[in-house]
């Protein structure tokens, strides 16, 4: 596992190797783990491994989780691997998932606020059908994305 700790953006990555330069290796598991070490938290744990079932069918699993605190305020994203989805009609479509991003950000990304702090203005859900680095690009890649505000813990859709 490594962390990345910067200015504004930090990420934990289950498995990956860490970017040249900027991360650090840490000793704490699972989903958050910079978040664990962030917030006091004990929350991960081996399930946050786990794939996950969503509502298209499909099972998903976790990619990483990034912060942003951005000219516009606070911005989780939960970055997922969804490797059935393809824009061009060979796997699920983003009208097929766009329900499942929903379903994400409800049951999955909300529970875990609960214990990080400073509630986010903005969480943003991605999904990619392969693992790839945030911030880059690879056209190669499908990725869907969706936004939302956080409003009495539901999750509204806003226009990203």
């Amino acid at each position: 596992m490594s962390c990345d700790m910067r200015t504004t953006v930090w990420s934990c990555a289950i498995g990956r190797a860490a970017p040249a330069g900027g991360a650090r290796a840490i000793g704490c598991r699972g989903l958050f783990a910079a978040l664990c070490l962030l917030a006091g938290s004990a929350w991960a744990d081996d399930s946050d491994t786990a794939p996950i079932f969503v509502p298209s069918g499909q099972f998903i699993t976790f990619q990483e989780f990034v912060s942003d605190a951005a000219g516009e305020g606070l911005m989780y994203r939960f970055r997922f691997v969804a490797p059935d989805i393809s824009p061009a009609g060979k796997g699920l479509t983003f009208v097929e998932v766009e329900g499942d991003m929903q379903h994400l950000c409800q049951f999955y990304a909300v529970p875990k606020l609960s214990e990080v702090g400073p509630q986010p203005r903005q969480i943003v859900i991605s999904l990619a059908d392969r693992p790839v680095d945030f911030a880059e690009t690879d056209a190669s890649v499908t990725q869907f994305f969706e936004a939302y505000a956080l409003r009495d813990g539901l999750c509204i859709w806003e226009l990203y």
